[in-house]
């Protein structure tokens, strides 16, 4: 037996001898969002799964990950690779929805119907999408539909841009998911700068009354009625909504608590590592570290900040309208990262005031959000569609 030969063959085919300098970057790009996950806890539970998963699609030779890149190399579905069978999950929508169903489950509406003024909110919160759109249009590097689905990043929502994406730009759904998840994980440490920037220490300080109590029956009738109204304006989002307020019909109906347990926590937490693993086995080096994929990303980071900045603008000028009645800070949270963008509200606000309980204010303009990208990417779907 030829020992030297067999340990020159285990060298030459090992991933130490094939990787390449896109793979390399990926897995150190990998390991920083791993340790702002694990060490700064940044919304580990999204940004640990998927910089795991740009971990293993970046390891040379692994085999975890085909099926997206190159069909031709597998001849059936389940010759893909382990996360090529969960990216298609995404690839279908199924996960999207099926995390839209969780995320209903868990929110609750109350602020909203509570403070109807919310809605405004998280419309204003939608202008980075929209600039975010005109930018990439007027580049000239992407099509109408590329650009429409880039610019839903902008509303900090990963199953949204992920729907949209498949729908418009299926060959971008990698950068744009990955941009998406990334910016809505980094939240805590994107938007405070920019609320401090345009907030004074005064306004910071403002304390909102408390909200009146919402009854059941509004609770339960809200998202059957939003399910109806925007599903039959825009029927192109009518399945990423849907899901949504089934979630929230299961939440409130106060009949079905196994369901909703189920879609809470088991259903919510298998779609996160499904969802997050397989997200982040789309950023392979190859194909990510290209002009257009960064441009993706310095897009999204644009849609993102200019997402917070309207929100913010439209809380400065109701809190003028209504004479010091509404804390500005609320408005940043009208992007539809729940309830992150709601936690960084009420962080920010009592740095300034410690008894300063700006939680559930947040909310109302929070979910407001998750309703407002929706609607955004129903108009896109059905111009560009």
């Amino acid at each position: 037996m030829n020992m030297l030969g067999i340990v020159q063959g285990l060298l030459t085919g090992s991933g130490y001898a094939t990787m390449t300098w896109q793979q390399l970057v990926m897995l150190i790009i990998s390991f920083v969002l791993m340790y702002l996950a694990i060490v700064k806890q940044f919304e580990p539970l999204l940004l640990l799964p998927i910089s795991f998963g740009i971990f293993m699609s970046n390891l040379p030779n692994s085999g975890t990950f085909f099926y997206f890149y190159d069909p031709s190399e597998v001849q059936h579905w389940y010759e893909s690779g382990i996360l090529g069978v969960m990216y298609m999950g995404v690839k279908s929508s199924f996960f999207p929805c099926m995390m839209f169903l969780a995320v209903g489950a868990m929110t609750d509406f109350g602020p909203l119907i509570a403070n109807p003024i919310s809605l405004l909110l998280g419309a204003a919160a939608q202008l980075g999408i929209y600039c975010a759109f005109m930018v990439a249009n007027a580049s000239g590097l992407f099509t109408p539909q590329q650009a429409a689905a880039i610019g839903i990043i902008g509303g900090a929502d990963g199953p949204t841009a992920i729907y949209v994406a498949n729908h418009l730009a299926p060959e971008l759904v990698a950068p744009i998911a990955v941009a998406a998840y990334s910016y809505m994980a980094l939240i805590p440490l994107i938007q405070p700068p920019i609320m401090n920037l345009l907030t004074t220490d005064k306004e910071r300080r403002i304390k909102m009354k408390q909200l009146r109590k919402v009854s059941k029956t509004e609770k339960i009738i809200f998202p059957i009625l939003v399910a109806c109204l925007v599903s039959l304006l825009l029927p192109d989002v009518a399945p990423l909504l849907c899901m949504l307020m089934l979630g929230n019909l299961f939440r409130e109906c106060g009949v079905v608590e196994r369901l909703s347990d189920v879609a809470q926590n088991a259903l919510c937490n298998i779609c996160t590592i499904f969802l997050g693993l397989s997200v982040g086995a789309t950023a392979r080096g190859a194909l990510f570290l290209r002009p257009q994929t960064l441009a993706i990303i310095f897009l999204g980071l644009f849609a993102f900040c200019f997402s917070t900045v309207g929100g913010l603008l439209l809380g400065k000028l109701l809190c003028v309208l209504t004479h010091g009645k509404i804390n500005p800070l609320i408005g940043s949270a009208g992007v539809s990262a729940v309830p992150m963008a709601a936690r960084v509200s009420q962080t920010v606000g009592s740095k300034s005031d410690r008894t300063n309980f700006l939680l559930m204010h947040a909310m109302g303009p929070n979910v407001a959000g998750v309703i407002g990208s929706a609607v955004a990417a129903g108009f896109f779907l059905t111009f560009f569609g």
